[in-house]
């Protein structure tokens, strides 16, 4: 049966292309976790079959959170998946930037197949050994990238859901680690857990920590709805 999509749904084009120009398998990779003040970031990279893509794949934010679920556990029984963490202490040293490059060198390598093609959503790639293609927006233009927005979105909701029930108060299950209302007056109450990020400065006031953070920790990259 024809995919039924919208004008604005991700489709195989890039993959197509991608594909004409080098050859298969061709991955999509994303990120999730720029942005909170806790938590690690995380990324995925998927190859799809097209032939049992799931249907409602999309980018992770236009999902709710029970599609995310069951497209994540679709994907696993369809697709080849890696995932890469890079957890707090590496973010704190390196800077979000290259800890978010890190995690996506990480997915890649995770994969049981080397890709001739990696589709890496945004304008800032890692060094793979395999040709790359970043794509703005890809999440919403390349299957295969929005395929792994939800394993990278899906793998990190459930991290912090976890780290929730072990550090009660800062709504984690909510929130994601995300600097909240609700998350920023537990930091202000109870402190910093070790899953915060100490080289954010939300955290660092919280703190009372003086001054810019160390130059390691600097070239955040934009961290809006990530």
């Amino acid at each position: 049966m024809a995919r039924l999509k919208s004008a604005a749904s991700p489709d195989f084009s890039l993959e197509h292309a991608a594909r004409a120009s080098f050859a298969a398998p061709i991955a999509g990779v994303d990120e999730a976790g720029r942005g909170p003040l806790a938590g690690p970031v995380v990324a995925a990279a998927v190859i799809l079959d097209e032939h049992r893509c799931p249907a409602g794949v999309n980018d992770s934010k236009t999902l709710s959170e029970a599609q995310r679920e069951q497209l994540f556990i679709e994907l696993q029984v369809s697709a080849i998946i890696g995932v890469g963490i890079v957890d707090v202490a590496q973010i704190d040293q390196l800077n979000i930037l290259q800890a978010t490059l890190l995690a996506m060198r990480k997915a890649v390598a995770a994969l049981d197949v080397t890709p001739a093609v990696a589709l890496i959503d945004g304008n800032r790639a890692p060094i793979l050994d395999c040709q790359i293609r970043t794509v703005v927006r890809g999440d919403a233009r390349s299957l295969t990238i929005a395929a792994a927005s939800i394993i990278a979105k899906v793998t990190r909701d459930r991290t912090m859901r976890a780290l929730a029930e072990r550090h009660p108060g800062y709504g984690w299950q909510r929130n994601m680690g995300y600097g909240t209302p609700e998350h920023k007056a537990a930091l202000a109450s109870l402190g910093a857990t070790p899953h915060h990020r100490r080289s954010f400065a939300p955290v660092r006031a919280a703190l009372g920590i003086a001054g810019d953070p160390s130059p390691t920790s600097r070239g955040k990259v934009n961290t809006k709805g990530r």
